[in-house]
């Protein structure tokens, strides 16, 4: 016959003879530190909720009821933003431009940090200082000869010269975190992968790869951020209007829209939403890449 305990361990699948988990004891200085957290999460999130609720109200509402509430929601200004604003245009040139300038850096700085992390070779480890030393550089220095060059190859006003100025100043920074992540992968992987005759390309494939995952998430959100919400290399290279990404768009979209609230919120609201749905989807990820290493 069963005995209570066996029961017990069967239904709770504890096994039989185990001390439960204490919590740790709860004191007056985590309970502040939480609600200064929580204190502060809402203060900081208080912005994109006002944002969005005045971007579903119509701007004679918003000047009768400054707090009001959108009660019925009104989504006639983000139609109005979107087609009358040629916000659509600006959002879809600014998808394009972050998403393959961020897999251009990313693509590059993956194939060259495994590479620095795995080699022994004097030359690669001279070469990984001259990627690193972009970091020290100042980026808007060098607006100048970018310019020119560009203007006499005859690419301003393209889409594909923010895409290779981008992709390429995010290669230092992706490099160093990607080869930090890859130098501590045990190099005893590589030596069991090369004894089932895995070749190099196969080993940084299928078995690096899936574990630096985390990296490349962060990497991704570091790098798609800052190109995503950057105004000037637009301002200075591109010229035509239909070529406008959102932070420039948007300025033009601010003079033309200043007394319109309602149209301005649902645009700013649409300029938010792939930052935020990127942080969503990539939170977990992110927080692991920031941690690996802290704890065994």
């Amino acid at each position: 016959m069963t005995s209570t305990i066996d029961t017990v361990a069967l239904t709770t699948g504890k096994p039989r003879g185990a001390t439960p988990r204490k919590r740790p004891p709860v004191t007056v200085g985590g309970l502040a530190t939480n609600a200064f957290l929580w204190l502060y999460a809402a203060f900081a999130i208080s912005p994109l909720i006002l944002m969005v609720l005045n971007s579903l109200r119509t701007t004679q509402d918003m000047a009768q009821r400054p707090l009001g509430l959108p009660l019925p929601p009104n989504f006639e200004s983000y139609a109005k933003a979107w087609v009358t604003a040629s916000f659509e245009t600006y959002f879809l040139n600014s998808i394009v431009v972050t998403v393959c300038s961020v897999l251009l850096s990313t693509g590059v700085s993956l194939m060259a940090a495994y590479a620095f992390a795995r080699t022994t070779s004097k030359t690669l480890k001279t070469l990984e200082g001259v990627f690193l030393s972009g970091l020290m550089l100042p980026v808007y220095l060098a607006i100048l000869p970018l310019f020119y060059m560009l203007d006499a190859v005859r690419m301003t006003s393209n889409l594909l010269s923010l895409i290779l100025i981008y992709g390429a100043l995010g290669i230092p920074f992706s490099t160093f975190v990607l080869a930090s992540f890859f130098r501590q992968l045990p190099i005893e992987l590589d030596e069991a992968a090369r004894l089932d005759g895995a070749g190099p390309f196969q080993t940084f494939w299928r078995i690096h790869l899936p574990l630096v995952r985390p990296a490349i998430a962060t990497v991704v959100v570091f790098r798609f951020v800052p190109v995503w919400n950057d105004f000037f290399y637009p301002l200075i290279l591109i010229r035509d209007q239909t070529k406008y990404t959102l932070p420039v768009g948007i300025t033009r979209f601010f003079g033309e829209y200043q007394t319109d609230w309602a149209t301005l919120f649902a645009g700013l609201t649409l300029a938010t939403i792939p930052l935020v749905v990127l942080f969503l989807v990539a939170t977990k990820q992110i927080v692991s890449g920031l941690t690996a290493g802290m704890s065994k």
